[in-house]
Formats: C-alpha cells, structure tokens, sequence
C-alpha cells in the first residue's frame, strides 16, 4: 500500500494492525489511503490529514469566481502533488469563504480559521492580498506554491464560467489575531498569517507523545527519534537496526524520556526551529524548505544544527526529501 502524498510505502504491519484497529477492510483502508486524506502510523493508528492555508485559499478563491455566475457550496482543488481535494464553501456574488480544517492535528493554530475571497470580473487572472495576511518587507506571505495552487484554481473556475478572467483578493478575517499564536513575528512578518503549503495537505501529527510511545521511547536500548513520515521511512532505511519512533515537534519531551543511543533524524524544518526558532528572522526566507531550496550551503542551516547539537548532545541528522543526507553531525 502506497501513501500517494509522499510515496511512502506503507510496511505491511502497519497495516495489518490498521485494520485490526479500525475493523475495516483491507479494500476500504487502501481506498482511504489512496485519496490522500488519511494516513497510517506505525502503532497501525489511522489519522485524517487536514488542509494547508494554501490549499483552503485556492478553495474560497475558485469559489468566489465560480459564484459570479451561481451559487457554489463546495469546490474540487487541485493540490499541488496534483491530487485533488474537495472542501465545502459558502459562496454567493463573487464572495466566498471556506473554513481551514486541521484534521487529526492536535495543536494547529490555524485550524477553524475563516479565509474570504472576493472575485470581481477582470481582463487577466490577479491575485490580490487583503486584510489578514501577513507581509514581509512589503511583500504578501504567500509562497510560491500555494500561490499557483490558487492561480490554477481560478483557472478552473474561468474555463468552468467562460470568464475572461478575475481579479481575486484573499483575506483572512481574524488573521491579525491568531499569528499572534504563529512563529510569524519571529520570521519577520507581520499583519497576518502566512499562505503555505508545499504538498496541500497538513500531516496530522499529535503534538504530545502518548503513554505508549513514551513507553516505547524509554524501552529502545538504539533509537531514532524522528519528526514526520518520510522521516520515518528514511531513518528506517539509514539506522535499520534501531527503533525509529515519530515524535513531530516533541523533540524535547522524546528526549527527556530517552534512555540509550540516541539519534534526531528528519526533514529540517521542525527540527531546526525546535533548536534555533529565529533561524528565519532577517534572513529573507518565509520557510526553511525555501532556504534550503535556494542555497543548501547557506550558513544558518550550520548555525541552527549547532544549537539542536547543543541543545541534544546527540547525533542530528538532516534529509533531503529524496532521502539524502543534507547534513550528519556525527556521533556527538
């Protein structure tokens, strides 16, 4: 069985202890799976994935272009991997507003969040920030790929109402307010939130480590303690002969309850804002991701695994998306 959001290949335990948790059949877990919404953990536990900022954006944009010609109360959005998710909306006279569902998450900010779009008639397709969305240097906090999540989602909905095209502005009603609750002000922006999101969807990794997973942690004599599933699958790969637990952004509570060898292996986003939380301010980057995509040499990624050393004094291993080592600390 294949996770088609990161083209993990789920090991065949999990999920067999997936259908003895859920009762469900084998055709109706891998149905689950392979629309992407759902996912299986190690313990054979089975989790919703919510939608990015990005992703809910593109919905109330499509929708509010879509409303210039009907009334809309959900829309099909392209993610951009290119699967396709579908959210409900309110839409009505070019105005339309989805809600950000945060799945199976436990702390996610942004979740229940309101984003608004409004959709006037115009020569070209323009996207425009409003009020709630954040600015760094003047410049809107949209990344690059839910940026032309949502440029596609309004190309849709031009084909789908034969519309020249839309000038379309974005705005997050309580936006101010919950980035006060974000590292947004530590990265340098300010005014609102920030429209993210590189695969669409928002793993949905419980934040705090359950009895079972402490118990786990304390009774592995070689451990990997790692913060999402392709850090699982990876870390599995590269340190076959320890135990690989997923602890999201709990990097310090799984150490604390530690006990042998002791390994931080993962993408470098959580990791490296778990040890250095201002690694982005003044650096002219919105996301680490995006860091690293532009300069992988760049000094604050040494900086910042200096800090997780520190903060460790363990082995900090950083991976590339395709599994390559982006940096080893070696052993400490």
């Amino acid at each position: 069985m294949i996770d088609p959001v990161n083209n993990f290949k789920i090991p065949d335990e999990w999920v067999r202890q997936a259908i003895d948790r859920t009762r469900i059949s084998a055709e109706e877990l891998n149905a689950r799976i392979s629309g992407g919404r759902y996912v299986i953990l190690s313990d054979g536990s089975l989790l919703r994935r919510g939608y990015t900022t990005g992703t809910t954006a593109a919905a109330a944009a499509k929708a509010s272009v879509l409303s210039l010609k009907r009334e809309v109360s959900e829309v099909s959005i392209r993610t951009p991997p290119g699967h396709s998710a579908v959210l409900p909306v309110t839409a009505k006279n070019g105005k339309a507003s989805a809600i950000k569902d945060p799945g199976d998450h436990a702390s996610d900010a942004t979740g229940g969040m309101e984003i608004t779009a409004e959709a006037r008639e115009h020569d070209t397709i323009v996207v425009k920030a409003g009020y709630g969305i954040g600015s760094k240097k003047g410049i809107p906090a949209i990344t690059q790929a839910p940026m032309r999540q949502i440029e596609e989602a309004i190309k849709e909905a031009l084909m789908e109402t034969g519309l020249k095209g839309a000038c379309v502005t974005i705005s997050v009603p309580k936006g101010e307010e919950i980035a006060k609750h974000t590292l947004n002000e530590k990265v340098g922006v300010t005014g609102g939130i920030s429209i993210l999101g590189t695969t669409g969807f928002v793993e949905p990794w419980n934040e705090h480590l359950g009895e079972m997973k402490e118990e786990l942690i304390k009774g592995a004599d070689k451990l990997v303690l790692t913060t999402g599933r392709l850090g699982v699958r990876f870390s599995s790969m590269l340190f076959p002969d320890y135990t690989v637990i997923l602890i999201g952004n709990d990097i310090s509570r799984g150490l604390k309850a530690a006990r042998g060898d002791v390994i931080i292996s993962g993408l470098p986003g959580l990791i490296l804002k778990w040890a250095y939380p201002d690694i982005l301010k003044d650096s002219g980057y919105q996301m680490i991701q995006e860091m690293i995509d532009d300069n992988p040499e760049n000094p604050l990624i040494d900086r910042a695994l200096g800090k997780a050393i520190e903060l460790s004094g363990k082995r900090v291993v950083l991976l590339n998306r395709d599994g390559t080592i982006l940096r080893d600390s070696g052993e400490p």
